[in-house]
């Protein structure tokens, strides 16, 4: 059945991480990304070709994934794993707390070049924090809640093809010279992919830091639906204010990207200075919730599917 499948991997991504052994289908997608991109830039204008670009992409994605998740449950459930990023996630991040807590600033910022993409070179020990708390909450809902949403609707099929709008955004969805006509398709797909579960899950963080996380339930209430929109992106800030508030820390400010320094709008109150465990707990809260969300979306699943065959 597609529900237990689906806890099956991600019971999976968090124990084992990203498959090192075998091809992970993420990397197909970007060649393909790449590939077409060249293609498509040398025959039509650059907006066509964006969306003839996610047209393509996303069209073959769900026809291969379809095919090749149909063949056994076993391969279905390995597809799935693949999709998501709690491992990983978690992995990178406690990288970086662990070499913050031994002292080593300059391994802390070579641990988060490999998850921000962000200047790390010169980056402080709070801003190394900062970026951290920012990516990880931030990809609770591109890693792990909306490719679950997107499985429980359309099972590894409708997972991997939200995956292939998750990765044609990171990788031409940029508002600078070279992409702002081609990604526009992929950026606007990617926040109309992400609308509803990016939502879900500000809302859901919020009981789970305070039953869970013993977290402060109004402060993560107050700052959600304060500052849930401070964002460029019109998503990315549910996951961060929820879990801003609950810990009572506040994210945003001066951030340096490829050179350039950006004023990013503050999320959350300044109450204290952050620390190295506040990734910790971030983390903490990242696999609360995502637990949390696998079991209201079997619930959920199993209760339509009574519904529908009753």
């Amino acid at each position: 059945m597609l529900a237990l499948k689906i806890v099956s991997a991600f019971i999976l991504d968090c124990v084992l991480g990203d498959p090192h052994r075998f091809p992970h289908p993420v990397i197909f997608i970007g060649k393909m990304i790449a590939s077409m991109e060249k293609f498509l830039r040398r025959i039509v204008p650059e907006r066509a070709g964006g969306v003839l670009l996610v047209a393509a992409v996303t069209s073959v994605t769900f026809t291969a994934t379809f095919l090749i998740s149909h063949t056994a449950a076993v391969i279905e459930v390995f597809v799935m794993y693949t999709i998501f990023a709690a491992r990983c996630l978690s992995t990178e991040a406690m990288n970086i707390h662990r070499s913050l807590c031994e002292g080593s600033i300059d391994d802390a910022r070579k641990a988060v070049s490999y998850l921000v993409s962000r200047d790390t070179k010169s980056m402080t020990e709070d801003e190394i924090i900062r970026a951290t708390v920012e990516t990880v909450s931030e990809n609770i809902v591109d890693g792990i809640t909306a490719p679950m949403f997107y499985l429980f609707i359309g099972g590894a099929p409708g997972g991997m093809t939200y995956k292939s709008i998750n990765t044609m955004d990171s990788m031409v969805g940029y508002k600078n010279e070279k992409y702002i006509r081609f990604g526009w398709a992929a950026a606007r797909l990617d926040d109309i992919a992400n609308f509803i579960p990016a939502r879900i899950t500000g809302l859901l963080i919020i009981p789970v830091a305070s039953i869970l996380a013993r977290r402060d339930f109004l402060n993560s209430w107050r700052i959600f639906f304060r500052d849930r929109k401070k964002h460029s992106s019109p998503n990315s800030a549910h996951s961060e204010s929820a879990v801003a508030g609950a810990l009572g820390i506040q994210l945003g400010g001066r951030t340096s990207y490829f050179g350039k320094v950006h004023e990013k709008p503050f999320i959350g109150d300044f109450k204290r200075k952050l620390t190295a465990d506040d990734i910790e707990e971030t983390v903490r809260l990242m696999y609360y919730s995502s637990f949390t969300a696998l079991a209201i979306g079997t619930v959920v699943w199993f209760a339509a599917n009574k519904l529908i065959w009753n």
